[in-house]
């Protein structure tokens, strides 16, 4: 295992969990989780995406722990946590997992929710599950990145839907762990990352451990869990009270900017809670890598409520982070707009 991922791993360590749904091959599952930053500061969660880990947020974890301890797991499936062959991986278990892990392991009762891809489903049902009581746990903000929120405006890559298909699923049994990790870096940063890039080995170092690629088929059946019930999220979403912020990297082609900008216009823009819209210029799919000083700005900005006043980009700096928009209780009409002289 390269540094990049042996120092991630030793940054953290494991606690079992059973879920309330009974497991298919085990009797509990080994979790990864690290926290970093001065435990007493606001907690703040990062959540990950598919097919990736916690790892993804190394660029950012650290910075964004000097004003809050920021805390972080691997999902069953992914990373170093346990990833059993023919499993379930639902994202209304791994959304149990947030409420246990906070809780139980961390004795949290209240924090921000950060997360990315396959993590903004897990995080949307965890967040309406929290705000009907279920967990114990009051989520503050909820930021969401570069993920399809709204499939129909998707672009699902031909790798997905093969694995995704059980029929067609084994014929990517060739794929070994630094062949995925290179497609990857080929094809979801900006700019591409080559094989030997300290990302992309950690990448394969931790679809490596565990036979992660065993467990691609049944960790990206999340896509039919999301169909599923995209509707009652998105319009679940719109009635939670806490701010809910969109981070999103321009140049992603799988999760597009028009994702985002669907789901600001029809749940978000006259929700309650003085909701933020932002673009990344730079950045890719994993926009958290791509631009991981801009990306920890503009967290840090939203969850403070220090946001511009006027959309924009932050600075004249190439690249800087784009303030699109934010929420109000009532659009005005087009005459309003003219009375006011504005455009």
């Amino acid at each position: 295992m390269a540094v990049r991922a042996q120092d991630w791993l030793q940054a953290g360590s494991h606690f079992p969990w059973v879920p309330n749904e009974s497991l298919r091959s085990t009797d509990s599952l080994d979790i990864f989780h690290a926290e970093f930053g001065d435990p007493e500061s606001p907690l703040l969660l990062l959540v990950h995406g598919f097919p990736t880990s916690s790892i993804d947020w190394s660029d950012v974890a650290g910075e964004l722990s000097a004003t809050h301890r920021v805390c972080v797991l691997d999902l069953p499936g992914f990373g170093f946590s346990d990833k059993p062959a023919g499993e379930s991986y639902t994202l209304r278990r791994d959304s149990e997992l947030l409420g246990y892990y906070l809780t139980e392991i961390l004795g949290a009762s209240t924090g921000a929710v950060v997360a990315h891809d396959r993590g903004d489903s897990v995080a949307l049902s965890f967040a309406g599950r929290s705000a009907a009581g279920e967990f114990g746990f009051e989520v503050t903000d909820l930021v969401l990145s570069n993920g399809n929120i709204f499939l129909p405006l998707s672009n699902l890559t031909d790798y997905q839907r093969v694995l995704l298909d059980p029929e067609t699923a084994s014929s990517l049994n060739f794929m070994t762990p630094e062949m995925f990790a290179a497609g990857l870096g080929l094809s979801m940063f900006t700019p591409q990352r080559a094989s030997d890039d300290p990302t992309i080995v950690a990448l394969a170092d931790t679809f490596a451990y565990n036979n992660g690629m065993g467990a691609m088929h049944g960790t990206i059946q999340y896509l039919v869990e999301r169909a599923e019930n995209e509707q009652q999220w998105l319009d679940g979403l719109a009635s939670l009270p806490f701010k809910t912020t969109l981070i999103w990297g321009l140049c992603d082609t799988v999760a597009p900017l028009r994702v985002a900008a669907h789901v600001w216009d029809n749940y978000l823009v006259n929700k309650p809670g003085a909701n933020e819209f932002w673009v990344l210029p730079r950045a890719n799919h994993y926009l958290q890598n791509d631009q991981p000083r801009e990306f920890a700005h503009v967290v840090q900005t939203t969850l403070s409520n220090t946001s511009p006043a006027a959309p924009g980009p932050v600075s004249d700096e190439v690249g800087a982070p784009v303030f699109v928009d934010r929420s109000r209780s009532l659009l005005p009409s087009a005459s309003d707009v003219l009375s006011r002289g504005q455009g």
